[in-house]
């Protein structure tokens, strides 16, 4: 009996060192628990060890016995674990929301006020290319074409219209569906490397605004689901997407397999 109240005395020091130390880390109380129970199981099988051995039964009893000994054992392993905390999707999902929220909020008002400010200077830089245009002489603008319009060719694609071009690529990830000069692209939009021989200024201005006005051969399936989003003729000011179309139409790398655009609309 004193080897028992010994044993069982250990367990109770052991367990409730456990719990000191887990309550110190600021565990749940579930698991406070837990650890206290596994050391006086522990406590439990030690004391076992010294009991009597079982007296050997044979036949119909031993069947009987351990059917029953099974039975228990299950009931107390799923009766147990219903007690202890259960994994819910939906709860932890709401405590990492909890966690990346502040984070998440910081990171949109950074990416916003940095659009903002990538914007403006597109802005004023569009506004000193325009201010440059006004200043040239009646007889350089007589071979301009009519407003809205920017010709193709060396003095289009050389540039303010050629960097700010590239900018609004860049500005509006472009990149991210379509591979242009061996960069960018997840195969959802064709290559554009040569682009500017199958369609003009004009038509690469409406296919920006209007995505469903051609269709890329080969990516039909691409077309029909709207995979280019028709977002940017709320996001982009029209000399945005002229700047931009305008830099496109000077892609005429022949080497590259561009499919071949056709008109839809």
């Amino acid at each position: 009996m004193g080897n028992i109240v010994k044993k069982l005395l250990i367990g109770l020091v052991v367990g409730g060192a456990l719990v000191g130390l887990t309550r110190a880390l600021e565990f749940p109380l579930m698991f406070q628990v837990m650890f206290f129970g596994q050391a006086m199981f522990g406590a439990a099988l030690f004391i076992l060890l010294d009991a009597p051995p079982v007296k050997s039964m044979g036949g119909a009893k031993s069947v009987i016995a351990i059917v029953v000994f099974y039975i228990v054992l299950c009931t107390v392993f799923v009766s147990g674990a219903s007690m202890w905390p259960q994994f819910d999707p939906e709860d932890e999902k709401g405590k990492i929301a909890k966690i990346l929220e502040p984070k998440r909020k910081a990171t949109e008002q950074g990416k916003a006020e940095e659009l903002i400010a990538r914007a403006k200077a597109l802005d004023e830089q569009v506004k000193a290319l325009e201010a440059r245009l006004k200043g040239f002489g009646t007889e350089q603008m007589a071979k301009e074409p009519p407003v809205g319009e920017v010709p193709a060719g060396p003095k289009a694609a050389s540039g303010d219209f050629m960097r700010l071009g590239e900018e609004q690529w860049q500005l509006q990830e472009c990149y991210n569906c379509h591979k242009l000069k061996g960069e960018g692209g997840k195969k959802r939009g064709p290559e554009l490397d040569n682009i500017g021989s199958y369609l003009t200024v004009d038509e690469i201005k409406q296919k920006i605004l209007d995505p469903k006005s051609f269709m890329a051969t080969g990516f039909e399936k691409e077309w029909e689901k709207g995979k280019m989003p028709d977002k940017f003729k709320d996001v982009m000011e029209p000399h945005d997407v002229l700047m931009l179309a305008t830099w496109l139409s000077t892609f005429k790398n022949t080497s590259v397999n561009t499919p071949v655009p056709v008109k839809k609309k």
